[in-house]
C-alpha cells in the first residue's frame, strides 16, 4: 500500500512520528448544532487508545443497552486522543451519570430529536506534533505547508482503511471474484469496503503521475506515451491546478453538491482552483456513474467487479485554517488543520514529510 504517488515533488524530511494519544488530537465537528430538547442524549466524548468500536462496546457493557442502539458520526483512530459525539437513548440517563472509565470521559450532555448517523459530521479538526525536527527543516515544512493550503492534497485513503497487516482488500477482491466467503457480514463489509478503497488509491495515484507527466515534458514528448493528442495535452499544461481535469471526468461540486461531467475544461479547471469543484474518483460497485471520454481510459482498469454499491469519492480535498509553531527547545513541530469528513490527517502527514 505504500505505492501510491506523491503529489508534491520534495525529499523526505527525517523527523520522528508516531501516533499516541499526546501526539494525535482529533475533534469531531458536528454536521448540525444539537437543539437541546428531544428522546436522544447526545454526549461529547473524549476517549484515549480506543477504537470508536471499543468505545461503544464499553458503553454498551456498562450501561446495559444494544451497541447499534449507540449513534455515531464516523470512526475515530485508536492510537489517539480523539473527542467525539454519540447518542444514546434519554432512558440511560442515569446510568451515564454514574459511568466511568480510564480511558473514556464525557464532557458534555444535551439532547436532541435524532439519533446520530454515521456521516453526520461536517470535518474533524487535528492536533499533530512531530519531533526530533531539526531547526534546518523547519522553513521547508513551512513551505510544503504553504503549498498544501494553496493547491490542497490527494484525497487517498489511509492505511487505517486497510488492517493491521494492510491486506484486507485483498480479501475483499477474493470475495468478489468467489473464491472467499466470510459469513460475519461486519467482516465482509469491511473486506469490500478495503477493496474499493485500494482500487480508488491505485486510481488517484495514476491520475497524479499523468499529472506530473503534463507539468514536467513538453507535450510533444507525450503524445505517445499518454494516448492524448497534441492539442489536449497542451490545453490540460495550460490548466492553473498542478492536478489536471480530463474531458469526462465526473466533477462534484466541493464541499458538497452534485456530481456532473467535465465539458468545458477550463471552466472547471478554473473553478477546481478556486476550490468551487473537484473531480471524483470511482468507488467502484454497482450503480456508479462511470466518467466518459478521456477520462474513462484512466477510470476503466480501476473499475473492477464488486458486489457492493458504488459511488463516487473526491479526488482532491482541501485542509482548511492550518497553524503550525516550532519549539526549538525539544525540537517539537505542531501543526493544527481541519479536514472534511473521509479525509486522513495521516495521508496530510505522508505528503509533508514523505
Amino acid at each position: 500500500m505504500n505505492n501510491k504517488q506523491f503529489f508534491l515533488n520534495h525529499s523526505k524530511i527525517d523527523i520522528y512520528f508516531k501516533q499516541s494519544k499526546d501526539d494525535f488530537v482529533v475533534t469531531e465537528i458536528p454536521l448540525y448544532e444539537f437543539s437541546g430538547d428531544g428522546e436522544h442524549l447526545i454526549l461529547q466524548i473524549r476517549k484515549k487508545d480506543l477504537s470508536t468500536w471499543d468505545m461503544v462496546q464499553i458503553l454498551s457493557d456498562s450501561i446495559g443497552c444494544k451497541s447499534r442502539d449507540i449513534g455515531y458520526a464516523g470512526l475515530k483512530d485508536k492510537n489517539a486522543m480523539t473527542i467525539q459525539y454519540i447518542s444514546i437513548n434519554k432512558k440511560f440517563e442515569q446510568k451515564i451519570n454514574t459511568f466511568t472509565h480510564p480511558k473514556i470521559k464525557i464532557l458534555s450532555t444535551t439532547f436532541h430529536n435524532n439519533k446520530i448517523r454515521v456521516g453526520h459530521l461536517k470535518g474533524n479538526r487535528f492536533f499533530i506534533r512531530l519531533k526530533r525536527v531539526l531547526q534546518k527543516d523547519v522553513s521547508k515544512l513551512e513551505n510544503i505547508i504553504g503549498t498544501l493550503a494553496t493547491y490542497g492534497m490527494p484525497n487517498y485513503f489511509g492505511f487505517q482503511r486497510f488492517g493491521i497487516e494492510g491486506d484486507n482488500y485483498k480479501k475483499g477482491e477474493a470475495i468478489c471474484n468467489g473464491i472467499l466467503k466470510e459469513k460475519n457480514r461486519k467482516l465482509k463489509q469491511m473486506y469490500l469496503n478495503a477493496y474499493q478503497s485500494y482500487l480508488f488509491n491505485q486510481w488517484l495515484s495514476k491520475r497524479i503521475e499523468l499529472s506530473k507527466l503534463i507539468n514536467n515534458f513538453e507535450p510533444k514528448e507525450l503524445t505517445e506515451k499518454l494516448n492524448l493528442n497534441l492539442d489536449t495535452i497542451k490545453n490540460l499544461k495550460k490548466q492553473p491546478h498542478p492536478f489536471k481535469i480530463l474531458q469526462g471526468d465526473v466533477m462534484s461540486h466541493y464541499p458538497f453538491g452534485r456530481i456532473f461531467y467535465a465539458t468545458d475544461l477550463q471552466d472547471e479547471a478554473e473553478k477546481f482552483h478556486l476550490r468551487d469543484r473537484v473531480p471524483t474518483g470511482l468507488l467502484a460497485g454497482k450503480k456508479a456513474k462511470l466518467a466518459i471520454d478521456d477520462a474513462l481510459i484512466y477510470e476503466e482498469p480501476f473499475n473492477k467487479p464488486t458486489i457492493v454499491d458504488g459511488t463516487r469519492r473526491f479526488a482532491w480535498t482541501f485542509p482548511q485554517d492550518i497553524n503550525s509553531k516550532y519549539n526549538e527547545e525539544k525540537s517539537h513541530f505542531e501543526i493544527e488543520f481541519t479536514l472534511q469528513k473521509g479525509s486522513y490527517a495521516t495521508e496530510f502527514i505522508r505528503e509533508l514529510i514523505h
